[in-house]
């Protein structure tokens, strides 16, 4: 049975994108720090699409987040394939194409490159250990072992033990399921709306020698379909040998209003930090997960509040938080209508509009 040390500035719940990304800049700033996963490797099972756009275009998509190329060092054996355009698909079958830069990962080693940056600057990883109770300044994992830290990170998605424990707010939540298929995908992701996937969308993401396939909905604009039967009818446009079934949850209601209460924190997933009108997390929970691991080390070092934490996320992402809030307000409304409206709806005048509520900008220019 492994020991650890008892004692640590911080310690992280989960070891994703989102906690590896603390722990690397919370060690880079000379805090003692240990992950918690409940995996043996993190990054499986898979749980995602795996789009995440390129450094270029995430400069444009976010241009008040500072040094990317620093943050978002994505290896090439990390990358499945790449693309240069997005299509949004109608019930109708009418697509509007528009210039995309996006990577599709290859998650799992993706999340293992996080890990390792993480371990370079000093993090340790505890694997195949799970969290049964937080009291105070104590992580008590199900083993019985207790360790202590002054500040416990909570990085375990929207059903993270910190989360559930100390803040009560609700999220929407959207139920997602997906597959890997082998097989030739063209070139370019495609998003599908309407009654095929009511309330959310379904997706086609290219990968080397085939694709992610999957459907987000809400379940209450589903009638009496479940998502595993709206979910076998969409994989049925598509023809390949399917070789991984995946599902969980999305938090789609934007980020939480509070990140940090007491010596408690939360990032990514289990904070909101996921854009609503397009349901990108990846780079959102490394984008909050650098702030967090920074203002963590001075914290420590120096005193910093935590809650600069928050403050800091406003001036890089709370414009961008914003503007998806408004776009899946209009494109919620949009997206639960007949098919019939939405198929209206996908024309040349409202296709500029229609992109930029995806890609969190305001819808009309101005506000």
């Amino acid at each position: 049975m492994r020991t650890m040390e008892s004692d640590w500035d911080a310690v992280i719940i989960g070891g994703g994108p989102a906690g590896s990304t603390v722990a690397r800049y919370a060690s880079e700033g000379g805090a003692k720090v240990l992950v918690i996963d409940r995996r043996k490797y993190i990054g499986t099972p898979l749980q995602c699409g795996e789009l995440v756009p390129s450094n270029p275009q995430l400069k444009e998509l976010c241009p008040d987040v500072p040094d990317i190329d620093d943050l978002f060092r994505t290896p090439d054996e990390a990358i499945s394939r790449r693309t240069r355009t997005m299509g949004l698909v109608s019930p109708s079958g009418k697509k509007l194409i528009y210039p995309f830069e996006g990577q599709i990962l290859n998650r799992p080693v993706h999340d293992q490159k996080l890990v390792e940056m993480a371990k370079a600057k000093g993090a340790e990883f505890l694997t195949e250990s799970r969290v049964n109770e937080i009291d105070e300044h104590d992580v008590i994992l199900k083993s019985g072992e207790r360790i202590s830290a002054r500040v416990i990170v909570g990085c375990g998605g929207p059903h993270d033990p910190l989360r559930k424990k100390f803040w009560n707010e609700k999220s929407l939540n959207i139920a997602v399921n997906f597959i890997l298929m082998d097989g030739e995908f063209e070139d370019r992701v495609d998003l599908y709306f309407g009654s095929t996937a009511p309330g959310g969308y379904a997706w086609m993401i290219p990968k080397r020698g085939g694709a992610n396939i999957g459907i987000g909905i809400q379940t209450r604009f589903s009638g009496r379909r479940s998502l595993n039967s709206m979910a076998e009818d969409f994989f049925r446009n598509f023809k390949g040998n399917i070789t991984y079934k995946g599902g969980g949850v999305l938090p789609m209601s934007g980020s939480i209003r509070n990140f940090t209460k007491r010596h408690y924190m939360l990032v990514g997933d289990s904070a909101g930090m996921v854009l609503p009108s397009n349901g990108a997390g990846i780079t959102t929970a490394m984008i909050g997960g650098r702030i967090a691991g920074q203002v963590i080390a001075e914290h420590i070092m120096d005193g910093t509040p935590l809650d600069e934490y928050r403050s800091r996320w406003n001036e890089q992402m709370g414009k961008v938080m914003k503007y998806s809030k408004r776009g899946i307000f209009w494109g919620g409304i949009m997206f639960r209508s007949p098919d019939w409206m939405v198929n209206a709806g996908f024309n040349t005048l409202t296709k500029p509009l229609i992109w930029r509520a995806i890609t969190c900008r305001p819808v009309f220019g101005l506000f």
